[in-house]
């Protein structure tokens, strides 16, 4: 074995084709124990197809050896031979000691399959045998928890949890805070993942936003502050920070989170009009202005950053833009009948009647059950003089409107 432990400590040193040619050098002479060792750390370094041969040649030798048996089966599965995998797990009876661990290999496969009640099933029989088994609980609560069934794998995993908290790669607190979370239970999803401590970025960003999502903005800035310390290029934490902040009424951190992500995100039409919204907050006009405009020049098509310099411009009564800015965007091939409705005013303030009204009739072939619309672009034609059409335009409003007696009583003053 003294071969076999230089090349495991070759490998551990990083030195992985150094210690595959010690293996492969000493393969040829090695007994047959050693040559089990050797598959099992072919398999372990993801070298299925290395391990195979000699898998094979060791089950022809020991048909009986039900640990050779149950390695050979997954090498079948890491190579994507299924087939061959279950006729060597189909072969273990009931009274033999790898019965159950072929039932959990089987079940496991069938899952990879999506013959998900094939593996519940396979998983359950071996429970009735072993029912305070924690690898089956664990197996269970895997399988519940990747088909979305959150609620069904929880007692599962909080079994195997009495156990031990980690099957293989698999921390079982994490699963636990994702599933009480996915669950609506945030408060004990927040208990799971106090626990956990990791610092992998994408396990802090799914605290902050568990918490987040739970009305915590506290815990969910302070984790995902932690989370930009290590990794300030993940991208998509930053306009959560900010609104995070903004709820926590510290708007000045809001805006600079914002703005500091602009720096990693540059293309976020989202992060560049939050941070105009966070701008203005703060008296900040021309920032604000400019952050949106530039959402728009990533996407002219962006409807809520349209709007947002819409209702600023009307504050400022600055009608023109919205008329120069609304023409823009209709050319690019927004064809909105709110912009048509919103060209149509700006066009009335600036006293362009005649291009006010082409513009409401424009908007009026896709809004006709709006009635805001309708009772405005009503009361226009009838300054307008146009009476008769005023008057179905107003009669289509009080259809849908018909508790409005302001309007009910103008048109009986229209008719007579």
């Amino acid at each position: 074995m003294q071969k076999i432990e230089q090349a495991i400590a070759k490998a551990e040193q990083g030195e992985v084709e150094e210690a595959l040619n010690i293996l492969r050098q000493y393969q040829p002479g090695a007994s047959d124990e050693e040559k089990f060792t050797i598959a099992r750390l072919y398999q372990q370094w993801g070298l299925a197809e290395d391990a195979l041969p000699l898998l094979e040649e060791l089950h022809a030798y020991y048909p009986d050896e039900e640990e050779v048996t149950l390695i050979l089966a997954e090498v079948y599965t890491d190579l994507e031979q299924d087939g061959r995998a279950l006729e060597l797990l189909n072969q273990f009876q009931e009274e033999s000691e790898g019965y159950i661990p072929s039932l959990i290999q089987a079940a496991d496969l069938y899952q990879s399959q999506g013959l998900y009640e094939v593996a519940e099933n396979k998983l359950l029989q071996a429970k009735r045998l072993a029912p305070d088994e924690p690898i089956i609980d664990f197996a269970l609560g895997e399988l519940a928890f990747h088909t979305g069934e959150y609620k069904k794998c929880i007692p599962y995993y909080e079994k195997a949890l009495k156990k031990d908290w980690s099957f293989g790669e698999v921390d079982i607190r994490l699963r636990l805070a994702e599933a009480y979370a996915a669950s609506g239970e945030i408060e004990n999803a927040l208990n799971f993942y106090k626990d956990v401590e990791s610092e992998s970025p994408d396990v802090l960003f799914r605290h902050g936003f568990t918490a987040f999502q739970g009305g915590r903005s506290d815990i969910a800035i302070n984790v995902w502050n932690i989370l930009l310390d290590n990794d300030p290029y993940y991208h998509s934490v930053y306009p959560l920070l900010a609104e995070a902040y903004d709820e926590e009424g510290m708007v000045e951190e809001a805006y600079h989170t914002a703005e500091t992500g602009l720096k990693y995100d540059e293309y976020n039409k989202q992060l560049f009009l939050l941070t105009g919204k966070l701008a203005l907050k703060l008296n900040k006009k021309e920032e604000a202005i400019k952050y949106a405009e530039q959402a728009l020049t990533i996407d002219p098509g962006y409807k809520e950053a349209v709007m947002f310099l819409i209702e600023h411009y009307k504050q400022q009564e600055q009608h023109k833009f919205i008329k120069e800015m609304l023409e823009d965007v209709i050319k690019m091939g927004e064809d909105d009948p709110v912009y048509y409705w919103e060209l149509a005013r700006a066009n009335y303030e600036l006293e362009a009647y005649e291009h006010a009204l082409n513009n409401y009739r424009e908007a009026y072939n896709s809004l006709t059950s709006d009635a805001d619309f309708l009772k405005e672009y009503g009361y226009f034609l009838v300054e307008e003089g146009r009476m008769e059409e005023a008057k179905r335009v107003l009669t289509e409003y009080l259809n849908m409107e018909p508790q409005d007696r302001m309007v009910e009583e103008f048109i009986s003053r229209m008719e007579t």
